[in-house]
């Protein structure tokens, strides 16, 4: 056991946070997301949200100050009638470590290719629609 590391973050996905460089993505995804097909290195979490790995996540992670965006959201697809509540809970909980995060909003197959190249992918329980996000690791 280790001290100020939140129990939610199993060991596989604390490894992968070390292991992760400066510009290097995170896709934080829900349970509907390809992440099998997609993603390179596959880490799952069922039975937790993505607010709550991501309030986690971020108290050990630095976002990326020196990108042009801080985190991605996938837009809602055309013709889709949703509202994805879920952003403003992403926002907040990115707002109270870094203030002044950029979103980047991505269509959807341009967020799976960016998901393609990101250094792993986090699969959730997360059921709300819209709920994948990518952050960006910065320096500390």
């Amino acid at each position: 056991m280790l001290k100020k590391i939140p129990s939610i973050l199993s060991p596989i996905l604390v490894k992968i946070l070390m292991e992760m460089g400066h510009g290097d993505e995170l896709v934080i995804s829900d349970a509907n997301f390809p992440a099998e097909r997609i993603g390179q290195r596959v880490v799952r979490a069922d039975g937790h949200t993505v607010p709550e790995l991501l309030k986690a996540i971020l108290e050990l992670f630095p976002l990326d100050k020196y990108s042009e965006y801080q985190y991605a959201l996938m837009e809602v697809v055309k013709g889709d009638d949703v509202e994805p509540v879920i952003w403003n809970e992403y926002s907040e909980i990115i707002q109270q470590e870094h203030p002044d995060a950029q979103v980047k909003y991505m269509e959807r197959f341009d967020f799976y290719k960016q998901s393609e190249g990101a250094f792993a992918v986090l699969i959730t329980g997360e059921t709300a629609l819209y709920g994948n996000i990518i952050i960006k690791k910065g320096v500390i």
